[in-house]
């Protein structure tokens, strides 16, 4: 019997293909992939991260899309290949606050994705945030209102997911949802929250996001969030 954390897999694999969407547990990123094993790890990743959460998370961070510094090659949302690979312990976060075990990269080595894999700073506000706030990370899990990544055109784009992609992404943050029927949501930014309200989903609260100058209000919006 496979679990819910496979299921939800199968379900983002399986995805209809939109144009100016990436879904990096099944598209290659022919620029910047290491090859055609990188949505097969950044799924292991997923997996993972999803299995050590489903029936322990009691938070649900819900932002907006997948970005193209985080989870286009990490797998797994506001979360950059920098932290798995080990390169944000200076500032507090291990690898093992995603998951136990080792993580791999799925980029190559490019000027936009260097060696010590490529960076976000939305990932890195919200990890770092986790752990200033003294929680046990692996009671939140961390989601988007949209699963993918909608580009501009080039691959390293980010853009804001349209009202119809948003509609075809709902099944999937439902199911995401499904998972942790006990967590307390909180939405990050307006998106987020609007995409919630329209699902019926009760949120615990919305923070502001931490991109746009945001990050000291996140910080404290989250943490006050976060003790309750």
């Amino acid at each position: 019997m496979t679990s819910a954390p496979e299921r939800f897999l199968d379900a983002l694999r399986s995805f209809p293909a939109l144009p100016g969407v990436f879904n990096p547990w099944r598209d290659i990123d022919p620029m910047y992939d290491i090859g055609a094993e990188s949505p097969v790890i950044r799924s292991e990743q997923l997996h993972r991260y999803l299995a050590e959460r489903v029936g322990r998370a009691r938070f649900v961070l819900c932002a907006e899309a997948l970005g193209y510094q985080g989870g286009h090659f990490s797998g797994i949302a506001m979360t950059s290949e920098r932290i798995l690979l080990g390169h944000h312990v200076a500032k507090g976060v291990l690898p093992t606050d995603v998951f136990s075990g080792l993580a791999r990269r799925t980029s190559r080595v490019t000027p936009k994705t260097p060696a010590n894999g490529a960076t976000e700073q939305t990932a890195t506000v919200v990890w770092g945030a986790l752990k200033k706030a003294g929680i046990d990370t692996r009671d939140v899990v961390l989601w988007n209102a949209f699963a993918l990544h909608p580009m501009k055109g080039a691959w390293l784009t980010n853009r804001t997911p349209t009202p119809a992609e948003l509609r075809l992404g709902k099944p999937l943050l439902e199911q995401f949802l499904s998972m942790f029927p006990n967590a307390k949501t909180i939405a990050v930014g307006d998106v987020s929250k609007r995409v919630l309200g329209n699902l019926g989903v009760t949120i615990a609260g919305k923070v502001r996001h931490p991109a746009n100058g945001g990050t000291a209000q996140f910080r404290e919006e989250v943490a006050e969030l976060l003790r309750h």
